[in-house]
């Protein structure tokens, strides 16, 4: 704990006067130390007379990004569930124990020899943790297959994904969530659907097509690794839309349900896949296909592991990290953050498990000065219910970092304000975009059932970046209205008064 922040309040709670509202401060917490932006602390505490924020529970910290100088307080050490905002620390991590230049390799490779057209072995792809693979990539493989003379192939196809452990799902998701792509299991051999990286899921459309007959379904990419039981219909132009596409848990099964009116654009969604390593392996034995290279009628298509003495035919490497972290950040992909860790654990202890990387981002917190008692996380995307941290905590992280070379790279992954383009503004693209918001906040969001947070920097009408972390749970309705009050008042705010 910093020295500005080692002043106690009295045993008994103290409260802050808001006109007739009465703020309370946690037992043993920090007193503001900043005797400025008198004007936003009046400004917060108002907004947290708000019946929302009252029903809720939170953890609130503004401090200046400059000297780490606290600003605001509400709370501060209270233990709340972050969701995604958890990010902000898996990208920290995987940008220090990774580098920015961090690429992942995927490869084919062969036990056997080429002759006459005809690779006599067996065809290996070797997945290490690449969770941007598409279909075009695989197509390239083929390519290069082809013009190294490959048109058969008399063994079989194994995709090797041991490059992390067995363990696909990550502790804390629950059933309900499987069948969707933010839940989709880890594998160092997956595949993306399309440019957002989704990986381990395949975008399932259904649409109507004649008046009381099934709708048209379609998948993206084409798979067989999804079995498709639709159970949906057409109706005339009107009606509601009520189609459901979901899977059952357990199983490959898609269950299309519901009615889709005649001149609506249908629904669509990311449905995960069980086994994202068979998955990739399907769509690679397509593209083969497509390229004019056969099997042998005995060959399978399985799962396995290459041999010390195969060579490799052709190979890829993924964008750097400092590239893949903005789809990862801005649009808070639960994927990239569970593949990051297993990486980061593989790298520096040898084991891709979340065990390993866990750890990592744990050694990571400790050493930079922060509280590691105050961090319980078991994932590295913020999905399970059990992960608390506190406002304080989270804001120190957001400071420390700014001394890091890779800091430029860190705060410009993070979603900014009101900016429409996906891969700006991210998953603040729709909130906060009338002035002064409107490109003065890059922050991270969190979003779980009764769970609302927004951490990041924000600009003032001075210039100055503050630091804010909003943590807020077990509400009754939305707090992020109220949240982007609380973000708007620092944007509008000024050290002078």
């Amino acid at each position: 704990m910093n020295n500005w922040e080692k002043l106690l309040v009295s045993a008994m709670a103290v409260f802050m006067i808001s006109g007739t509202v009465f703020i309370p401060v946690a037992e043993n917490s920090t007193v503001e130390a900043s005797s400025s932006y008198s004007g936003l602390k009046n400004s917060v505490n108002s907004i947290m007379s708000d019946i929302r924020m009252q029903n809720a529970t939170s953890s609130i910290m503004i401090r200046k990004a400059s000297t780490g100088e606290v600003i605001y307080q509400y709370y501060p050490d209270r233990s709340i569930t972050p969701a995604s905002s958890l990010k902000l620390l898996t990208g920290a991590a995987a940008l220090d124990t990774l580098g920015e230049n961090y690429r992942f390799t995927t490869a084919v490779l062969t036990d056997g020899k080429v002759k006459n057209g005809t690779l006599n072995g067996n065809l290996y792809l070797r997945g290490q943790g690449d969770p941007t693979l598409l279909k075009s990539h695989f197509d390239n493989f083929a390519d290069g297959l082809v013009k190294q003379g490959v048109k058969r192939v008399t063994g079989n196809l194994i995709g090797d994904d041991t490059w992390y452990d067995a363990v696909r799902l990550s502790a804390g998701i629950l059933e309900e969530d499987e069948p969707y792509y933010y839940a989709a299991p880890i594998s160092a051999l997956t595949f993306s659907p399309n440019g957002d990286f989704d990986a381990g899921s395949v975008i399932v459309e259904a649409t109507p097509s004649a008046n009381g007959k099934v709708t048209k379904v379609t998948l993206t990419p084409a798979t067989n690794v999804l079995q498709v039981v639709n159970q949906s219909k057409t109706v005339p132009k009107g009606n509601k839309n009520t189609l459901k596409i979901t899977r059952q848990v357990g199983t490959n099964k898609v269950i299309i349900t519901g009615n889709s009116p005649i001149g609506t654009s249908g629904k669509k969604e990311w449905i995960s896949v069980t086994d994202p390593t068979l998955y990739a392996l399907d769509v690679f034995k397509k593209s083969l296909g497509e390229k004019g290279i056969t099997f042998s009628t005995y060959s399978k298509f399985i799962q396995g592991k290459t041999p010390k003495n195969a060579h490799a035919l052709v190979s890829r490497k993924s964008m750097p990290l400092k590239d893949l972290i903005i789809p990862f950040m801005k649009l808070s992909n639960n994927t990239h953050a569970e593949m990051l860790a297993k990486e980061m654990g593989k790298v520096k202890y040898g084991k891709g498990s979340w065990d390993a990387g866990l750890k990592v981002m744990r050694e990571f917190v400790d050493s930079n000065g922060l509280d590691i008692a105050k961090w319980k996380f078991e994932d590295a995307s913020g999905i399970s219910y059990s992960n608390k941290i506190t406002s304080s905590q989270l804001s120190q992280l957001l400071y420390v970092v700014r001394k890091e070379p890779w800091y430029n790279t860190y705060m410009n992954s993070l979603p900014i304000a009101g900016v429409s383009d996906r891969f700006i503004g991210g998953t603040l693209r729709n909130r906060l975009n009338t002035a002064p918001a409107k490109g003065n906040i890059m922050a991270k969001t969190g979003s779980l059932e009764h769970i609302r947070s927004l951490a990041g920097y924000a600009k003032t009408k001075d210039g100055e970046t503050l630091i804010f972390t909003i943590l807020t749970e077990n509400a009754k309705t939305s707090t992020i209205p109220v949240i982007d009050q609380i973000a708007t008042a620092i944007t509008n705010s000024s050290s002078r008064h």
